[in-house]
């Protein structure tokens, strides 16, 4: 995380699969390459903020599968999900020490986050258009 957040700014959980999987761009063709141009177009979401969840916000994309191994940058934490990656969203909610906001449009995890006391937005938040 990036250090130099206040404890108090809302953590956006990313459910990578389900935001590339959102857009039939050609992402199955290269998973690991999708998965690489979502991290670096959620670079300013963390200084712009996300609908009503006003700047400054820590971004965690999580991977899973082929895309696994995708280096963290400047803004944008990267955790493989050594399986399944809505476990891994769901274990990552579970245990954060501040205010989550889950990026996904997967009703079984938006039902799994909210539980937990997340909040929930789809992907079109974090999208740029066309």
């Amino acid at each position: 995380m990036n250090p130099s957040l206040d404890v108090s700014s809302p953590i956006l959980v990313v459910d990578a699969a389900n935001v590339v999987g959102s857009r039939p761009d050609g992402w199955w063709r290269d998973r690991r390459g999708a998965n690489k141009r979502l991290r670096d177009a959620l670079a300013d979401v963390g200084s712009r903020g996300v609908e009503d969840a006003p700047p400054p916000v820590s971004v965690v994309l999580v991977v899973e599968g082929a895309a696994r191994g995708i280096a963290s940058s400047a803004t944008v934490d990267v955790i493989d999900a050594p399986a399944s990656g809505d476990d891994r969203i769901v274990e990552y909610v579970a245990s954060a020490d501040r205010p989550c906001i889950v990026v996904t449009a997967d009703r079984e995890l938006r039902r799994r986050v909210t539980a937990l006391g997340a909040r929930v937005v789809g992907p079109r938040s974090v999208q740029s258009p066309r």
